[in-house]
């Protein structure tokens, strides 16, 4: 394939930037590195946050997701709202097996108040001998945020996982749609506007300076 080729292939790629917000130890790496390469990583030692491009299919459409794996230090510690501006979606992740990181995501979503696609997402799923958070709160909080809510298991789910994202990119594509769309519309309407305005008064109609 030539080099004008694959050039014009990237240019076609749609993007969406998602940022997973969530406690310490709550699995976002392991989410998101289930996403991208299938494998599950228990144990990451993460120091700051990380930022990964995956190309894949959606639907029959080429998608380059840029993914964001923030790092808070301590349940103190919140995403800037910067994060929220630059992601076009956002997963805010608990453990259900962690009431204080079901709170954390709580307090995150009012610090940041985001204009864009969310998904609450309960991990560990696997756990269930250890759960503090019912998927009945889960499903409550997330019609709160007005929002799509699940329960995976990073350590056992691939397509769940997977299908997750895939929700949230399709819920960020179709609002890119009717934003376009909407500008359009209103694009078209102001020129119509204009003919008809044009046509209707002649020069000498016009108001004098």
């Amino acid at each position: 394939m030539s080099t004008r080729g694959i050039r014009r292939k990237k240019s076609s790629l749609s993007e969406v930037k998602v940022a997973v917000i969530g406690a310490p130890s709550v699995g976002k790496s392991a989410l998101t590195v289930r996403f991208l390469t299938k494998r599950y990583i228990g144990e990451y030692d993460h120091q700051q946050d990380s930022k990964y491009k995956h190309e894949a299919l959606l639907d029959g459409e080429p998608i380059l997701f840029e993914i964001l794996d923030t790092c808070p230090k301590s349940l103190n510690e919140i995403p800037g709202n910067e994060i929220a501006q630059w992601a076009d979606g956002l997963f805010l992740v608990y453990s259900i097996t962690d009431r204080e990181s079901f709170n954390y995501v709580r307090r995150a979503k009012q610090s940041l108040q985001p204009e864009i696609p969310l998904t609450l997402v309960g991990n560990k799923a696997d756990m269930v001998h250890l759960r503090q958070v019912s998927p009945e709160e889960g499903e409550i909080l997330a019609k709160d945020f007005e929002c799509s809510f699940a329960e995976v298991a990073a350590a056992e789910q691939v397509n769940q996982v997977g299908e997750v994202f895939h929700e949230l990119c399709r819920e960020v594509l179709t609002l890119r749609r009717r934003a376009k769309h909407s500008l359009l519309d209103r694009m078209l309407g102001s020129k119509s506007a204009c003919r008809v305005y044009c046509r209707g008064k002649s020069d000498s109609a016009l108001p004098k300076d």
